[in-house]
């Protein structure tokens, strides 16, 4: 059995820095035995293909080190299976999401949200800027209605403040990257 997962790279390829082009971003991926490897876009979104269900952390772990001995720098990466990646989709608190995707995120990280750390941010403060947590913990939907460049939300919803890793994805790109998975 085979089973599809998504990797989402954190911090590269912005401002010219921590370059990855997506075709040794590939060649990493099927250098480690993976199968129908694809990427979208430039920021480091990548599909590909596992024998059997294997644990998305570990594979992380395994694509966090392979890209820093083919980079020379370290990448963090976050790893969920296209099934994982379908709930985050359809548990959309947000209706409005697909009418103005660049203003709707979603934050994946690495583990579960420290609570205590999510109840310290108090969400009226950031009107009209809004975040839920996802049931598992594990993504922050956010809606910035003014963008997100602006808003006073998106420091507090950092890996520094939340404990563990995060990368963000704007809707248009959590929706493709489905897409692209479901292929």
């Amino acid at each position: 059995m085979v089973t599809t997962y998504a990797a989402l790279l954190r911090g590269i390829n912005v401002g010219g820095a921590r370059k990855v082009p997506m075709a040794d971003l590939r060649a990493v991926l099927t250098g480690l035995g993976y199968g129908r490897v694809r990427t979208l876009l430039q920021s480091g979104n990548a599909v590909f293909t596992a024998p059997d269900h294997r644990d998305p952390g570990r594979l992380a772990a395994e694509v966090e080190r392979a890209l820093a001995e083919w980079f020379g720098f370290p990448v963090v990466v976050v790893v969920r299976t296209a099934g994982e990646l379908r709930a985050v989709v359809a548990a959309n608190p947000f209706p409005d999401a697909g009418a103005e995707p660049a203003r709707h995120t979603v934050t994946f990280l690495s583990g579960r949200a420290d609570p205590d750390r999510l109840d310290a941010v108090d969400p009226a403060l950031y009107a009209p800027d809004e975040y839920r947590v996802a049931d598992g913990g594990r993504e922050l939907y956010g809606r910035f209605p003014d963008g997100l460049g602006r808003s006073r939300l998106t420091p507090l919803l950092d890996r520094r403040k939340l404990g563990v890793e995060a990368t963000t994805r704007n809707w248009g790109t959590v929706t493709k990257l489905l897409a692209l998975a479901e292929e």
